[in-house]
């Protein structure tokens, strides 16, 4: 087993955390498990890119107003959290109004604010110009309280397989801090912090199309963000904009995403400024570990 673990530490320590990781997985004649970055045929194959796909396009949207004095532009947050924006206009012609530097906003959850107004500068011409809208979840003005987070789990106990700074898929700025636990399918996750659920997702099954698979994200007060990645498919309990206390149940642990074998992916994350950060955090307790990574908790 440990021979495993060594094997597969030596493999990641040459690979360049800037681009995705891809190991191979296989069981040789004798029963040997092996992790290689070279292809061999009918071997597992992982692809590790430690990011999050959560489309906020879809729930912040630039509307553009036309009326008879020109076009205002508006932001509008359908989220229950804050977003900072930036609003940057390129290739503008024949318009009076338009910002020579990018406009920087932070909109409350479930708010809408009026960025702009142009002008035409001859009436008889049409505006030009091309918007570019640039989000970050939360507010980076405010500033992380200390907190040691209960285990987000009932039952166990389990081991940590991946800290911070874990070469296997911890290596980005969204997911550096993160902590990888195995665990049953089926364990029930619970929140570590009071909060605001701000996005889920509950309806893949596999890896599907987004790394995280299934989760579910928490505003707390302080406007840091708690998220609980690789959730069980259908599993999910709360609902966008539902309000949690610690310990209310959230969902069962899974396999779906990115993931290599069953366990829960627990992350903070804050806004340090149009960029989602993973921060360092600490549980309250130990928590059982093995060197670095053991894949799929093995």
């Amino acid at each position: 087993m440990l021979g495993r673990i060594f094997l597969l530490c030596g493999l990641l320590a040459t690979a360049s955390p800037a681009a995705a990781l891809t190991i191979y997985k296989y069981t040789d004649a004798n029963g040997v498990v092996t992790y290689t970055d070279k292809a061999k045929a009918g071997a597992q194959v992982f692809v590790f890119r430690d990011r999050m796909v959560e489309r906020l396009e879809l729930q912040v949207k630039l509307e553009t107003k036309k009326h008879a004095a020109g076009e205002t532009l508006l932001v509008r947050n359908d989220l229950y959290a804050p977003v900072e924006v930036e609003l940057r206009l390129t290739g503008v012609e024949n318009a009076s109004g338009a910002p020579d530097e990018p406009i920087r906003w932070v909109l409350p959850a479930r708010s809408k604010i009026r960025l702009a107004t142009l002008a035409p500068l001859d009436p008889n011409k049409p505006l030009h110009y091309t918007p570019k809208l640039r989000t970050a979840l939360g507010d980076p003005r405010l500033q992380p309280l200390l907190y040691d987070y209960p285990l987000p789990w009932r039952g166990g106990p389990f081991r940590m397989t991946q800290g911070a700074n874990g070469k296997y898929s911890h290596f980005t700025p969204k997911g550096r801090y993160a902590i990888d636990i195995a665990m049953p399918e089926g364990t029930p996750i619970v929140s570590a912090r009071a909060g605001v659920v701000v996005k889920t997702e509950n309806g893949q099954s596999g890896r599907g199309n987004n790394p995280s698979g299934n989760y579910v994200r928490i505003l707390h007060d302080d406007g840091t963000m708690g998220v609980y990645l690789h959730l069980m498919r259908g599993s999910v309990l709360v609902s966008e904009g539902q309000r949690v206390e610690l310990g209310t149940p959230l969902a069962r642990s899974g396999n779906t995403g990115n993931s290599s074998g069953p366990h829960l992916h627990f992350v903070v994350q804050r806004n340090v400024g149009l960029a989602l950060e993973s921060i360092p955090f600490d549980f309250a307790q130990p928590v059982n570990s093995l060197p670095n990574f053991a894949v799929g908790g093995e």
